[in-house]
């Protein structure tokens, strides 16, 4: 079985972001999408390691920002590659406003938002399924919304993968994350994506 072939399904790109008790933050995901029109729900789907997914289990609500193809990898960087436990995400962080209901929303490499509630929610295992009714959505711009393959092809750098002598190297397919080890554990989540092993591969001596 081909495990690439999966990177052949269409996968938009979001910033997703909540806010409960004071604490405000957002993280990449790919996985949002409607699912009725009337009444207008969407999906969201989110690794339960993320910080943003425990403030929208707290509050109930949340704002996606869609991703256009005028994104930057530094916002990328900016809101997947680093822990909202750890870091103020929206501290001296420019580019955004506060929508209706409270939360930000991201206003730079973005081409719309929308707001909603949570009305279900369902154990994935790692992830959580939230099934949410939009309350506000407004037009950001009119640059085509970046979908994943847009992402690999024409955002993400080529960097070249350091290797140091003698060392067995692993490369995250989605961020460029690098494991150093003979084996990678078949348990391993990327620390900066969240991506599971399956999703590694084997740098070529």
């Amino acid at each position: 079985m081909d495990k690439k072939t999966m990177y052949k399904l269409s996968y938009g790109l979001f910033v997703l972001t909540s806010s409960a008790n004071g604490k405000d933050s957002g993280c990449i995901i790919n996985t949002a999408g409607q699912v009725t029109v009337e009444p207008n729900r969407i999906t969201i789907v989110v690794n339960k390691d993320n910080f943003t997914h425990d403030l929208i289990k707290e509050s109930g609500k949340f704002n996606i920002s869609v991703l256009s193809e005028e994104a930057s990898f530094d916002l990328f960087r900016h809101f997947g590659f680093q822990s909202g436990r750890e870091v103020d995400k929206f501290t001296r962080y420019a580019a955004c406003r506060k929508s209706k209901n409270g939360l930000y929303y991201v206003t730079e490499g973005t081409n719309a938002y929308i707001s909603a509630t949570v009305e279900q929610s369902i154990d994935l295992g790692s992830h959580t399924l939230f099934i949410a009714s939009v309350d506000d959505m407004g037009d950001l711009s009119d640059a085509p919304s970046a979908t994943y393959a847009y992402y690999q092809s024409s955002i993400k750098p080529k960097a070249e993968t350091p290797k140091a002598a003698g060392k067995t190297v692993w490369k995250c397919v989605i961020c460029g994350y690098i494991y150093e080890g003979e084996e990678l554990p078949a348990d391993f989540i990327c620390p900066w994506c969240k991506h599971p092993a399956s999703d590694f591969e084997k740098v070529p001596g």
